[in-house]
Formats: C-alpha cells, structure tokens, sequence
C-alpha cells in the first residue's frame, strides 16, 4: 500500500491561516486522486476535500470558501491552504488516495482556538 504523509498542522488562534502538505512517493498523485478528511476524537472521520488527477477540487462543509488544494510542480505533493480558521476546524487532518484503500498515516493535528 503507498504511504501517504501529512504534516504542517500546528495551534492558531481563530482567523487564522495554515498549510498542511500531503507527501506521496514516486507518480502517486499522477494516477490517483486523493482526499483530505479531519476527525475529532470521538467522531468518524469526516470529508473535507477531494482533488482529481485533472486538479478537479471539491470541498465540503464549512471548508467551501476558506481551503484551497493546490500541487507542487513535480505533483509530489498537495497542499491544502486553510484560511480564516475557526474552533470547530480542530481535528487531525489525513490525506489518502481515492478511492479509499483503507489506509491511513499518522495525519496532522490542526488545533484552532477562540
């Protein structure tokens, strides 16, 4: 199974920014598309973002207007820019391939406080 790796989260207060990064090896991002979804503890994972091959980006919830995925030039890797945040974006974010595998990676933390 290709192993996914997420990093970048951190603490910000609320409206606040920030960048996770989403690392694949090899042309993984060339030939599959890929997710990111956030999970609180005590909740299923939930949907956050999806991103085609051909860069068709989709995002749910409460991220339409504020994240924004974007890909490096080698497509190594997927960002997803997440602006004004808020307290309920807190969570551990994870990036995995489409459609789902079942595996996960270790995901960022993002913690958002008021």
């Amino acid at each position: 199974q290709v192993q996914l790796v997420e990093s970048g989260g951190g603490s910000v207060q609320a409206g606040g920014s920030l960048k996770l990064s989403c690392t694949a090896p090899g042309n993984t991002f060339s030939t599959s598309a890929m997710a990111w979804y956030r999970q609180v503890p005590g909740k299923q994972r939930e949907l956050v973002t999806t991103f085609g091959i051909g860069d068709a980006a989709s995002y749910y919830g409460s991220a339409l207007g504020r994240f924004r995925l974007s890909r490096s030039d080698d497509r190594k890797i997927v960002y997803l820019q997440m602006n004004d945040l808020k307290p309920e974006d807190t969570g551990v974010y994870f990036c995995t391939l489409l459609p789902l595998t079942g595996a996960w990676g270790p995901g960022t933390h993002v913690a958002v406080s008021s």
